[in-house]
């Protein structure tokens, strides 16, 4: 019998012909909760058959692609586990949340925490039969008259909208579903997870990923992005556009213009309610604005200012990135490297300093950096604080209270932004924060640094370590949060990105992300960006009057 040599985990292996990736996984030790194979840069299932020598890289929730699949694999399985524990109630998946994401029971009964146990051991029940996830290609004829006869409608629609000649369904048990991602092979692989409840039939999943050590992290209770999320999904539940086919049939009636109108009054509302609770306290003096990347911290500083000023405040800017250290000062991480994201790259004395006189009423030279000298420059920026005014601090750092430890608590309030979009692709598919924010950074990096979307996504794992270092466990001491996302924008993102992503070339090991994100653009209809007005957040990634 012709036999193939399959090189993984640095050692080369010989297998008869015809073997799946599966079976050959079996002999990978070294890593666990394998759910698929990396292969010449693209991702695949473990059924695949392997029918000549080969390099595999085989892959768990540590990988980008990887992880999304495992989570996936947690959806569909707790799924069956409900319907199988309680077969009168029904789960949808909401949202993301830092390292978890969010879901809500639906139907009569309000479950009790032993409710909750009792679907995790039928899940663990399942995963220690380690059952096969059978991968179902149909016709998108059979996929949609399936959805009707089940109910999900907004799922058919989305199958009509996407035009695909074939679609992938997943048999766990009698149940089948649609994930918009591959599935793990089998239900094995998926015994590291975490259900946290919240009460009122509110369930955080949590999970492990490279950034856990591949362990499911303890859970961090985000109370004001849950309340953030919930206040946006009412609004969007008002007008009757919870999914993304709603918003495609308001493109479709030529309402667009109008609900995008409604999205930016929304949002402007938010911002002067904040800029509001500034002129009712005149303790406040400093507010300390933090966001992880592209999450809109420019706009929302410009639009914060000119309502401040609205009130009759005067707002003064401060930009954390001018109190850098002079490069050769820089402290360096584990590799040598400069690490301009330690709290330590900035003259924390210094900047404490400057906010003491300007609180003593004096004035103050403020520094600017100079990022191609690596240097500070005393140039004349003079500022000096008056009775009305207020200085708006923006920067990486911002929330941590270590930053501004010289400064009374009653002189500082706190924002975080980020972008969390209520609008879901369906009850079990919902947009991903990360996702959303990747592709902000996309267009604009192309536009302002003239990068292609390789360079931005090749970087944008060392950018999401900084964030979860340095911002994401200081949330809890924001005294609000603003919501950043637009609920249209996807599809006037996919308008200037979609482009950009089909020119990452097959050979790049970056091909199968570029991929996986065409893929979720297709449930989306385009939206013109001259719909989008000159002073919308959104003009801070496509262009426009905040960064022209």
């Amino acid at each position: 019998m012709a036999s193939i040599k399959v090189e993984f985990s640095g050692k080369v292996h010989e297998y008869s012909q015809s073997m799946t990736l599966y079976e050959i996984s079996q002999d990978c030790e070294d890593i666990p909760n394998i759910v698929g194979a990396e292969i010449n840069n693209e991702i695949y299932s473990l059924d695949k058959v392997i029918e000549e020598d080969t390099k595999i890289n085989f892959i768990n929730y540590n990988n980008i692609v990887g992880n999304k699949i495992y989570k996936s694999g947690l959806k569909f399985l707790f799924e069956v586990a409900l319907e199988e524990t309680y077969p009168n109630l029904e789960v949808s998946y909401e949202h993301s949340v830092p390292r978890g994401m969010l879901a809500i029971i639906h139907g009569a009964k309000i479950l009790t925490s032993d409710d909750i146990a009792k679907i995790k051991n039928q899940m663990t029940n399942i995963i220690m039969k380690n059952e096969k996830i059978q991968k179902l290609n149909v016709n998108p004829k059979e996929a949609i008259k399936y959805y009707l006869s089940t109910k999900e409608y907004e799922k058919a629609d989305n199958i009509q909208n996407i035009n695909d000649k074939i679609v992938s369904l997943y048999r766990l048990h009698h149940k089948l579903n649609y994930f918009y991602s591959l599935m793990p092979y089998n239900t094995g692989c998926l015994s590291k997870f975490e259900l946290v409840y919240l009460g009122n039939n509110k369930i955080i999943f949590l999970f492990p990923s490279s950034r856990t050590n591949g362990e499911v992290p303890e859970y961090v209770h985000y109370a004001k992005i849950l309340d953030s999320f919930y206040q946006g999904k009412e609004w969007l539940g008002k007008l009757k556009i919870p999914y993304v086919t709603d918003l495609n049939k308001t493109i479709e009636s030529g309402a667009i213009k109008d609900f995008i109108r409604s999205n930016e009054l929304m949002f402007n509302l938010d911002i002067a309610n904040v800029a509001k609770e500034f002129t009712e306290n005149k303790n406040i003096k400093f507010v300390l604005i933090a966001g992880p990347s592209s999450s809109g911290k420019t706009t929302t500083m410009a639009k914060l200012s000119s309502y401040l000023s609205a009130y009759g405040l005067d707002p003064i800017k401060i930009s954390l990135d001018d109190y850098f250290v002079n490069r050769e000062d820089t402290p360096k991480d584990v590799y040598g490297r400069y690490d301009f994201e330690s709290l330590n790259a900035l003259d924390l004395k210094q900047f404490n300093d400057d906010l003491q006189r300007l609180l003593n009423y004096e004035e103050v030279n403020l520094p600017t950096y100079n990022f191609l000298t690596g240097r500070r420059e005393n140039i004349d920026k003079k500022v000096k604080l008056k009775e009305n005014s207020i200085f708006l601090i923006e920067g990486l750092h911002a929330l941590n209270e270590e930053l501004t430890k010289d400064i009374p608590s009653m002189y500082k309030y706190k924002i975080y932004l980020s972008p969390f979009i209520p609008l879901n692709i369906d009850r079990h598919n919902y947009i991903s924060t990360i996702d959303l924010r990747l592709l902000r950074r996309m267009v604009r990096d192309n536009r302002t640094r003239g990068f292609d979307v390789a360079r931005t996504i090749g970087i944008w794992q060392s950018v999401r370590d900084g964030e979860e270092k340095n911002i994401f466990p200081y949330i809890h001491q924001a005294d609000v949060i603003i919501n950043t996302a637009m609920a249209y924008e996807v599809g006037v993102l996919k308008v200037y990105v979609e482009p950009l992503l089909y020119d990452v070339k097959v050979d790049s090991e970056y091909y199968e992300e570029a991929r996986r994100l065409i893929d979720f653009l297709k449930q989306f209809f385009p939206i013109p960006g001259e719909y989008v007005n000159d002073e919308s957040i959104l003009r801070e990634f496509i262009g426009g009057k905040y960064n022209d």
